[in-house]
């Protein structure tokens, strides 16, 4: 009886903390830091693309242009976050966490084809450049930088950029939108004292495949994490060897590690135990141990005897 307690009475404080972990304070943080850089970046976004008309620049242009990607994906972002904050449902047994994913996932794509537009436009420009008033456009981009790093500023004070897959699409493309600024800036420089219009076009594509490649990190993530991939934080193998280690354990099979949502992550498996062994004991041994080791709260353990018939699984 006693272990049957300290059995239900750990499901009970493994809920707690769950739900304390995942909505109280990044949550909250995350929230925050997305719409301070939510408003900054859609004000810049419409000064630069009006800047960008007036003195005729491609840098300015295609940082407005990034900016249009930054304003939808920080939205995307931030309606996630609402949205994963949702009670699950009957349909929805996980409720809404991996929205989260798939709005990084969007993310990831559309800052791919805000790249290839850039360098399709700017190899028309180097055939042949347009003139580009200089000054007035380092006056809009310098304005355009400072916003940025205020915006990348509030997500990293506020938010969780490292470990929340969400939030790094989104902080990608306000780094992606400073270098932007920070092109466009040299680029007014360049064309202000030498009228190098060709340094116009250069310098957006440089931009553009800084862009390619966060993206690319991105959108790696997310389908792995789609494709139902163990977290990079956990060695399989780790785990395996962690359970078997268990007295009375058998075999682990049937063993399955995967992300609902950037720290969120669960685990389900089949025990395999000598007969003489109590199941319960070795059960609660299994969850501390991949509690403490993996930081795994979500586990589901099938606890088995010799004489229990399953069929072969297919994975």
């Amino acid at each position: 009886m006693h272990h049957h307690h300290g059995h239900s009475h750990h499901h009970h404080h493994h809920d707690h903390n769950h739900s304390h972990h995942h909505d109280h304070g990044s949550r909250e943080g995350n929230k925050k830091g997305l719409t301070i850089a939510l408003l900054i970046t859609a004000g810049i976004m419409l000064l630069e693309f009006v800047g960008g008309l007036l003195t005729n620049s491609l840098a300015l242009l295609s940082d407005s242009g990034h900016m249009l990607s930054d304003t939808s994906s920080l939205a995307l972002s931030l309606v996630a976050i609402w949205f994963a904050a949702r009670p699950p449902s009957p349909r929805k047994t996980y409720g809404f966490y991996r929205f989260e994913i798939l709005a990084a996932l969007f993310n990831g794509v559309t800052l791919f084809l805000i790249a290839g537009f850039i360098v399709w436009e700017a190899y028309e420009r180097f055939l042949e450049p347009p003139e580009v008033a200089g000054g007035t456009m380092m006056l809009i981009a310098s304005v355009g930088l400072i916003a940025n790093l205020i915006s990348a500023f509030a997500l990293m004070k506020k938010g969780d950029v490292k470990h929340n897959v969400n939030l790094r699409s989104a902080y990608l493309h306000v780094i992606g939108d400073a270098l932007g600024s920070v092109g466009a800036l040299l680029a007014g420089l360049l064309m202000y004292l030498f009228a190098w219009y060709w340094a116009d076009p250069l310098i957006s594509v440089l931009v553009a495949l800084l862009i390619l490649k966060g993206a690319w990190g991105v959108i790696k993530h997310t389908v792995h994490i789609l494709m139902e991939g163990t977290p990079i934080t956990v060695d399989q193998d780790e785990v395996k060897a962690t359970l078997e280690a268990i007295d009375g354990v058998v075999n682990v099979h049937d063993l399955h590690i995967w992300t609902i949502t950037s720290g969120l992550d669960s685990l389900s498996c089949h025990l395999l135990i000598e007969d003489k062994a109590d199941s319960q004991e070795i059960l609660q041994q299994a969850i501390d141990r991949i509690k403490q080791r993996f930081q795994i709260e979500h586990t589901t353990i099938q606890v088995e005897k010799s004489q229990l018939q399953h069929a072969e699984t297919r994975v």
